[in-house]
């Protein structure tokens, strides 16, 4: 008997693409590379200064704008642009974003020293980083999360590019990402036990998503659907700061206690310019 067709189908990378890097220090070369789809991933270890990570965590949990979300457990400080039109997303961006650059803006943040070392290294190639815009409002410069869902994922299995797709988004520069690369940011200034990041080595094809019911959410990708796939299964430590392709199926497993992170979205919309959203 033949085995039954995967209910996930798309692109699978070359052994030498499905790869994290590992650095010690940052390095915004590696990070432009995983803009052009050069490289899957880079994770820079412990390359947060303690107190920065410190004071983030305490303004994080103290912070008054501080919400609960259902559906994918945790609690958040920001604004999500996934399943929602460009002016839902845009207001409650503008309800927030006092309460998020308050999180953001702690001595030696390594959300401002991510964003100026990439700036400094997209300069020298003609090319800029901002956050994106839609009618002269920005979107959310980041979001603060803890996850608290039990169970195999912290963070089901899912990807970035479909929701770039989103009809009632239309207009939003960010759908240009889709003729580029999604990358997903992420910056740990908290962690317990558990929690690894879970990348399987397909990025599906609009049939795929379209078969699931997911076609402008990307979320979330049945466990059994991914049977098969190489994954790679990277552990998180407090200070790491690491940057993937989000186009690729991901997710985060079983966690403990409190794993918290600044992170956002980004991807080049025309050659000169990269922008970032939430």
């Amino acid at each position: 008997m033949s085995p039954a067709p995967r209910q996930v189908a798309g692109f699978q990378a070359d052994p030498e693409f499905f790869r994290l890097e590992e650095r010690t220090e940052f390095d915004p070369g590696p990070v432009l590379e995983v803009l052009r789809g050069q490289r899957l991933g880079v994770i820079f270890r412990n390359v947060i200064p303690d107190g920065a990570q410190k004071e983030s965590v305490a303004r994080f949990w103290s912070s008054p704008a501080r919400r609960h979300r259902e559906g994918e457990p945790s609690h958040y400080i920001g604004s999500y642009h996934w399943n929602k039109s460009t002016e839902t997303y845009l207001v409650e961006t503008g309800e927030v974003a006092a309460h998020v650059r308050e999180v953001l803006d702690v001595p030696d943040s390594p959300w401002q020293s991510f964003r100026s070392g990439l700036s400094a290294e997209l300069a020298r190639h003609g090319a800029v980083l901002r956050i994106a815009e839609h009618q002269g409002a920005e979107a959310c410069p980041a979001l603060i999360r803890a996850w608290d869902k039990e169970g195999s994922f912290a963070l089901e299995p899912h990807e970035d590019e479909a929701q770039c797709a989103d009809p009632r988004q239309a207009g939003f520069e960010i759908q240009g990402v889709r003729d580029h690369e999604v990358c997903a940011v992420n910056m740990c200034v908290e962690h317990e036990e558990g929690g690894r990041l879970v990348i399987w080595n397909i990025r599906p094809d609009d049939e795929s998503r379209r078969r699931l019911g997911i076609e402008h959410t990307g979320f979330s990708y049945p466990a059994d659907t991914l049977t098969g796939f190489d994954e790679l299964r990277i552990d998180v430590e407090r200070g790491d700061v690491y940057v993937f392709n989000g186009a690729f199926v991901h997710a985060v497993d079983t966690s403990k206690g409190n794993r918290t992170n600044l992170s956002f979205l980004m991807g080049f919309i025309d050659d000169r310019t990269v922008v970032s959203w939430t």
